[in-house]
């Protein structure tokens, strides 16, 4: 039988049945993507004696736990892909992270606020600072809110985001914090998400908690938001340099600018990856494709679709900026969703006597704010930035765009079907195994992302199907985000 090889037009190269727990152990793998997930399971591998490469599409290695170095006129400037700090109960993980970035490993603090209508609140909301900040109207209509689900009884909506949230908060609350923020971040109107971002983002659950939560004397806020977290001295990247440096001295071959084509296949098993550079034969795939792009280079079909973000980096000529390590903007009508200050987490983020400033923008790829050259966004940023009280007249005219066009899955109301099918399609081939946040379309922070790599590397080593575990780890319909055991 000949291999087949599979592309986004072509035909599976065979249906096949669930054989990964059979056979030897693979003695080649190739890991697609050198973000977390990937990095964490070609160590996996490699500690194990299994010859692993790893291809990369882009130059720079991390994914979206990269980091950016920026040569300006005072120094090094350096921005990560978004707000990471590392937060994790698994002590295997810890020990991992803490040998590969040792003395360079920071203990910092969180202190986030929201910022809305020319004010500033707390994150999260806390009664003393409510009561200080908000106009009397929103005290009044959430009080009345409130006043109205205490009586009305019954159990609260998991509709949709939106139903989640109002039957939880009341509609002033979810008008005020939610509803304007929300369809900024996703693109979507908020009662076509699912609730599952609700439940999985947002720590109180309902309106007894929200109730003790209010009281005075009621603690620092929610248990599950993890205050202090560790970091790495120069950039949350400094993770997995370190990781990429361990697997080449223990053998592993990192590809990075190379372009993965298709796959071939045989008897409902992938025999080799055709790249740009070539096809590369082997005995099993570790993928972390944004899983619709794998359904389609596999001849199948997906209505999944990712959230981008255009990442505006900005120096600016004062050591600070605000106490804040990132503040929430919530008007509708500001570019960004978060605006962050580097230095917050290392003061090696930025050169002496200087700051930076990151403006994470949501939009898509072709899209006007995608698109939209980096002198005309400089503009509309500092517009920002001066309704913020910040004196935009301290940026030294020295910036920069990132931007990563799968930032966020999509979790509207037909995602969870379409994961599913996604997986069933994928599932006929044996030795494939999806995982990270793209690869299993899950908005997971770091830790988890990683756990899925090792999690995958693990299943091959001990010849197990393990894709059911790893495409649901930590899917619990709970707040996912604990306090850290470092």
């Amino acid at each position: 039988m000949e291999p087949r090889l599979c592309r986004a037009t072509g035909r599976l190269g065979g249906a096949g049945r669930a054989r990964m727990m059979l056979g030897e152990p693979p003695r080649h793998v190739v890991v697609i993507g050198a973000g977390p997930a990937g990095l964490t399971a070609a160590h996996e591998l490699t500690r194990a004696g299994v010859a692993v490469t790893i291809l990369e599409r882009r130059k720079a290695l991390g994914g979206l736990g990269g980091t950016t170095t920026f040569e300006g006129l005072h120094g090094t400037y350096r921005f990560d892909f978004g707000g990471h700090r590392f937060i994790t109960n698994n002590r295997d993980l810890l020990r991992l992270v803490e040998e590969l970035v040792g003395d360079d490993l920071l203990t910092a603090e969180r202190h986030s606020v929201i910022r809305f209508g020319g004010r500033t609140y707390d994150y999260p909301l806390s009664l003393k600072n409510l009561l200080k900040t908000a106009p009397p109207s929103l005290i009044a209509g959430a009080s009345l809110d409130l006043a109205k689900l205490a009586l009305a009884g019954g159990r609260p909506s998991d509709d949709s985001f939106a139903a989640w949230i109002e039957s939880r908060f009341g509609r002033t609350l979810y008008r005020t914090f939610f509803e304007g923020y929300t369809a900024k971040l996703w693109g979507i109107d908020p009662r076509r998400l699912s609730a599952d971002w609700a439940e999985q983002r947002i720590s109180l659950v309902d309106l007894k908690e929200v109730a003790r939560r209010l009281l005075p004397g009621a603690g620092k806020g929610p248990r599950t938001y993890a205050r202090s977290y560790r970091y790495p001295r120069q950039g949350f990247g400094m993770i997995f340099h370190r990781l990429a440096e361990t697997l080449e001295r223990e053998g592993a071959v990192i590809s990075a600018g190379v372009t993965v084509r298709g796959l071939s296949t045989l008897g409902g098993r992938i025999v080799a990856v055709e790249t740009d550079a070539g096809p590369l034969a082997c005995d099993a795939v570790i993928s972390t494709v944004p899983l619709p792009d794998m359904v389609r280079m596999t001849g199948g079909e997906s209505t999944l679709k990712f959230r981008g973000l255009r990442f505006f980096n900005m120096a600016m000529a004062m050591p600070d900026v605000s106490p804040y390590t990132w503040q929430y903007l919530s008007d509708p009508d500001m570019l960004a969703t978060r605006l962050q200050e580097p230095r917050r987490r290392s003061p090696e983020m930025a050169p002496p006597g200087m700051t930076s400033l990151m403006l994470e923008i949501p939009c898509d790829p072709g899209d006007e704010l995608w698109t939209m050259e980096d002198e005309a966004l400089f503009e509309r940023a500092c517009g920002d930035l001066r309704r913020l009280g910040i004196d935009a007249s301290k940026a030294t005219g020295e910036y920069f765009s990132a931007r990563a066009p799968n930032a966020y899955p999509v979790m509207d109301l037909a995602y969870r079907a379409e994961r599913a099918k996604a997986f069933a399609h994928l599932k006929r081939f044996d030795n494939l195994i999806q995982c990270g946040r793209q690869g299993t379309f899950r908005y997971v922070f770091t830790d988890a992302a990683m756990e899925t790599g090792q999690m995958a590397a693990r299943g091959l080593l001990a010849r197990r199907d393990v894709r059911e575990q790893v495409y649901e780890h930590r899917n619990e319909r709970t707040v996912i985000e604990t306090e850290s055991i470092a």
